[in-house]
């Protein structure tokens, strides 16, 4: 699960957290390994986020026709947008709070939540109308129902938006975390240390060694999450899916 995910994460940041600075010519394994730990804090904290905005805007959308012919035009002007259109206004407002982390999140959230919530949207749209006529029969409203129906049938969906959120999330990750491009008189310094600030440093200086190891150590991560948390998640959702 990204729950688990997100410990080992927390692991590998205290056990290899250290102060180097990511132009360092000696950059080593454990550095690449806490800037990893860092980088998949940043994706877990907006994912989590995304997915907590998600669904009540999903719901939102299906709870009648008249919120669909409202909200989906809306979300789908959202999502269109470009996301890095936000980012200088972003970055202003997290720099007025003293948070560029938080500015990293946000735009890393913003990639990330309306894949989750058109795929739930998805599902919800999918449930069989004799389903919500016996769930309506049976007396279930409110709570009931969301627990009961809607969200067994998110489940599967769920699973697959948040697997192309994150990949949305790697994607971004690098203009998330070298930051000091969209600041005013902006420097190296205000980038935030992770593994993608790291492949900006590499390539700029010319580190191709630092770089390839950099690129192998994201791939890694990748692989190992795709494998063992998504593919898992997608196996056990499927016994949620309606046939």
């Amino acid at each position: 699960m990204p729950l688990v995910v997100m410990a080992l994460a927390v692991i590998v940041v205290k056990l290899f957290a250290v102060a180097v600075p990511v132009s360092s010519d000696t950059i080593t394994i454990n550095t690449l390994l806490a800037a990893l730990g860092f980088t998949l804090l940043r994706l877990i904290v907006a994912y989590l986020l995304a997915v907590i905005v998600s669904i009540p805007l999903a719901v939102l959308a299906t709870v009648s026709p008249l919120t669909r012919a409202i909200f989906l035009p809306m979300f789908d002007i959202f999502q269109s947008v470009p996301i890095l259109a936000f980012f200088p206004v972003i970055i202003l407002a997290f720099i007025s709070m003293k948070s560029l982390m938080g500015a990293a999140i946000m735009i890393l959230f913003l990639s990330m939540v309306w894949n989750i919530v058109f795929t739930l949207i998805g599902g919800i749209n999918v449930i069989p109308h004799d389903i919500i006529a016996a769930a309506h029969l049976f007396g279930l409203r409110g709570f009931a129902y969301f627990r009961k129906v809607l969200l067994p049938a998110m489940m599967p969906q769920l699973i697959t938006g948040s697997i192309l959120a994150f990949a949305q999330g790697w994607n971004i990750i690098i203009v998330a975390e070298v930051l000091h491009t969209y600041i005013p008189h902006g420097t190296s310094a205000q980038d935030l240390f992770g593994i993608g600030s790291i492949l900006v440093a590499a390539s700029a200086n010319g580190q191709n060694n630092v770089f390839l190891w950099a690129v192998f150590v994201m791939i890694l991560a990748i692989a190992f999450i795709n494998f063992f948390v998504w593919q898992k998640l997608l196996h056990y959702a499927q016994r949620y899916r309606f046939e």
